[in-house]
């Protein structure tokens, strides 16, 4: 009955979001999807889908949930009403917040991966 989902925004849903906006969404996209998870700027990506998607108040058994988590991811960006580049700014913050915490807290990626899961 359930879909297979995650707690938060998985790396392995990221190619899927290739074609939901535009080419420089498109190009981002393809950047991150031949990285590794532990790279700091998919750790990034994730943090900001986390924060875009409202994974943090996702409840198992909620509708959206179980719909899972590519799903989720692909109707928020359809459902964004701002351009692109708002999104890649997001991202952009996002990766200078996930610098600025592997650097004050001196945790290795695998760490804040795990921290994420």
């Amino acid at each position: 009955m359930y879909t297979a989902n995650e707690l938060m925004f998985p790396a392995y849903v990221i190619p899927e979001l290739a074609d939901s906006r535009g080419p420089d969404w498109r190009d981002l996209i393809r950047h991150l999807s031949v990285l590794p998870e532990t790279d700091v700027e998919v750790l990034a990506f994730m943090l900001m889908m986390i924060r875009m998607n409202g994974c943090m108040e996702c409840e198992t058994d909620s509708y959206r949930a179980m719909r899972g988590c590519s799903a989720c991811a692909l109707q928020t960006l359809r459902r964004y009403k701002g351009p692109d580049r708002d999104l890649l700014n997001a991202y952009n913050l996002a990766l200078q917040d996930m610098r600025n915490y592997l650097e004050r807290t001196g945790k290795t990626k695998f760490q804040a991966v795990l921290e994420l899961r």
